[in-house]
């Protein structure tokens, strides 16, 4: 995960991040039971990753992405990340519990760990550049437009400000 940018300080980003975090070390966990044939405790754990990714997933579509689709410049990643996502929960989510494919589950977590890459390196550092404060005040729940504001005034500049 990026440590460098500073995006993470963006409420939203941090959150989003902390659950990336938390998916791929399900994802891991996962992936070890599958490769010491614990199949019963992949097939729980599998459960548990669909479940971590359903809402974030969401937040991400509804709110992240909705707002960089709205700004235009990103909207071509936006809508291939979104494909991404489809494509991943649909073969996690469409796994026989009663008789997994263990190499579509594993293929399926390889692209995961590839997409998570590039959200928290590419499109994580990238929506702080494009979005406006307007943008980041919608997106961030118990912000207002004017805490916002008077947190740049009482602490200068901020990544993303000039384009407010």
């Amino acid at each position: 995960m990026c440590n460098y940018c500073g995006c993470r300080d963006f409420p939203l980003i941090g959150r989003l991040s902390q659950e990336h975090w938390d998916i791929q070390e399900s994802a891991g966990a996962l992936r070890r039971a599958i490769g010491e044939a614990r199949h019963g405790e992949a097939v729980t754990l599998l459960d548990d990753l669909v479940a971590r990714l359903i809402p974030h997933t969401d937040t991400e579509e509804n709110g992240l992405f909705a707002e960089l689709r709205a700004e235009g410049s990103l909207a071509e990643e936006v809508e291939r990340l979104c494909a991404e996502h489809a494509d991943i929960h649909g073969v996690l989510g469409a796994i026989d519990r009663a008789a997994p494919d263990w190499p579509a589950v594993l293929d399926a977590l390889e692209r995961l760990h590839r997409h998570i890459d590039h959200e928290e390196h590419g499109l994580f550092p990238a929506a702080v550049i494009m979005l406006p404060l307007a943008a980041w005040d919608r997106i961030t729940p118990g912000r207002s437009p004017a805490a916002t504001d008077e947190r740049h005034r009482s602490a200068g500049p901020t990544p993303g400000r000039w384009r407010s």
